[in-house]
């Protein structure tokens, strides 16, 4: 048994470690954080997306998807206009900071040790996925990433990304952070608009490169303990004045066990073993 699943003093003592040891590296680091905000847009959108907030999943109270709403429209605020310089790094935590109830946020849908749980601020993942899914459709480089490995939590309800490009974040010491290695200006707005959390990634240039994100060989398999998702993940790069093909490259392959009931997956995605 590891010292944090003791007993929930155990489980906070090494939260507040984790976070100690976090700040002391950003402390001696030499990354240049993103800081300065605008909120004109810059002339050039590279890409934008939303997602919906409130999704029906299997056996998740419903009053979490009303607080996860509270919680990203408190976030969006914190992220919304921030420009990302060359050179510099966007931290996902660095802007939004503690997720705490004094701050308003709201217990919401988390994830621990593989588990659907519930936290302060819980449900703030699908602000990183917006914001990772975005990134990928551009030159940033994403320069920490966590996701859930080797699960598969809920079934598919409206998705729209393919599986496996999520992210996992925790306060503060599983961040998601964009690099920006060019000499332009890129700039993310966020904000929260009826059901949708929505985002926009600008840019000071307009880009050489067009970005495509695929899905390929993506199927259901019974093993011997249990079902799993399997599938692959592509990200392909197009030079838009001439239409050549610059790279595709894979970008992550999954083998996630089922953790929901098998029945809800549709038995035509399974597959066929002569």
């Amino acid at each position: 048994m590891l010292f944090c699943q003791i007993s929930p003093l155990t489980y906070q003592i090494s939260v507040q470690k984790g976070i100690f040891l976090r700040n002391l590296k950003d402390l001696f680091s030499h990354v240049h954080f993103a800081k300065n905000y605008s909120l004109r847009p810059l002339p050039y959108c590279c890409y934008s997306h939303r997602s919906l907030i409130r999704r029906r999943l299997q056996n998740v109270d419903l009053q979490l998807q009303e607080n996860k709403a509270v919680n990203l429209s408190l976030a969006a605020p914190k992220v919304n206009g921030i420009l990302i310089r060359p050179g510099e790094t966007l931290s996902f935590w660095h802007l939004v900071g503690s997720l705490t109830a004094k701050k308003g946020y709201r217990e919401g849908l988390t994830i621990e040790s593989g588990v659907p749980s519930q936290g302060i601020g819980g449900g703030m993942c699908q602000f990183t996925n917006l914001i990772h899914w975005m990134a990928l459709h551009s030159p940033l480089e994403v320069a920490e990433h966590h996701h859930h490995n080797g699960i598969d939590l809920f079934p598919d309800f409206g998705r729209q990304l393919p599986f496996g490009v999520g992210t996992s974040i925790f306060y503060n010491y599983l961040d998601y952070r964009l690099y920006n290695p060019t000499d332009a200006t890129f700039q993310l707005f966020a904000w929260v608009e009826g059901e949708y959390l929505c985002g926009e990634l600008r840019c000071s240039l307009p880009l050489p490169v067009k970005y495509h994100i695929r899905e390929e060989e993506s199927y259901f398999t019974r093993e011997a303990d249990g079902v799993y998702r399997h599938n692959k993940v592509y990200r392909r790069g197009v030079d838009k004045a001439t239409g050549s093909i610059l790279f595709d490259q894979l970008l992550l392959e999954n083998h996630s066990r089922v953790l929901y009931d098998p029945g809800l997956v549709d038995p035509e995605r399974f597959l066929s073993v002569q």
